[in-house]
């Protein structure tokens, strides 16, 4: 039998609903570690599913690195005030932040890369490429592995996690929406580096572009 104050606290740990905490708990015969990982495993096979609706709460935070020298404000998206103050949402926002701080990406996703920006990455590539004198397929094929890993360098989801390099930020971020049971996005980030100009990813501004003034 599993109790209602049970069922409550997993909910306040996951955000999940009411009934699939329950039926967490219930199949895990009460281990409460376990029915968060039964969360987690069901909430990640549906994680695609709420990718689609709407995220207009959330948090932004706010890390300051370095004595001063470095300063990140972050902001991330979830459907409902309930997980906004859900701690492994706030958890994941303020790592986030970290992230970014030491990281220094440019963009939240490659979608957000301005097609300029890879049309000359792309042209310095393939001058690369050629002088190897390979056929041109090989030499498209090596452009375009280059540009996925330009895509790891500057794209803030493509990053592999400085807590664990085994992860990528896409990869935590899946992890979250299968823990609180929402869609949560990511929506952008401003960085701060002392004698460095500002960069910030903020679409209303920047038009999905990093300015640096100097």
């Amino acid at each position: 039998m599993v109790s209602a104050e049970a069922v409550k606290k997993l909910r306040e740990k996951t955000g999940a609903p009411m009934m699939d905490c329950k039926a967490a708990l219930q199949e895990t015969h009460g281990d409460f570690e376990k029915a968060i990982d039964f969360l987690r495993k069901k909430g990640i096979a549906d994680a695609s599913k709420k990718a689609g609706r709407m995220a207009s709460e959330g948090l932004v935070h706010s890390y300051i690195h370095g004595e001063g020298r470095i300063g990140v404000l972050v902001e991330v998206n979830c459907e409902t005030d309930f997980v906004a103050k859900n701690e492994e949402f706030k958890a994941f926002v303020k790592d986030i932040a970290m992230h970014v701080a030491a990281s220094n990406p440019l963009y939240v996703s490659e979608s957000d890369v301005p097609q300029n920006v890879l049309d000359k990455e792309r042209e310095i590539y393939k001058h690369q490429a050629s002088e190897s004198k390979k056929p041109p397929q090989v030499i498209n094929k090596i452009v375009d592995g280059k540009i996925q890993k330009y895509y790891e360098e500057i794209c803030l989801l493509k990053q592999p996690f400085i807590k664990d390099q085994n992860k990528k930020i896409e990869g935590l971020l899946k992890e979250l929406i299968a823990k609180v049971g929402e869609n949560c996005t990511i929506r952008r980030f401003v960085r701060f580096q002392l004698g460095e100009g500002k960069q910030t990813y903020c679409p209303e501004i920047s038009t999905n572009s990093f300015k640096i003034k100097r």
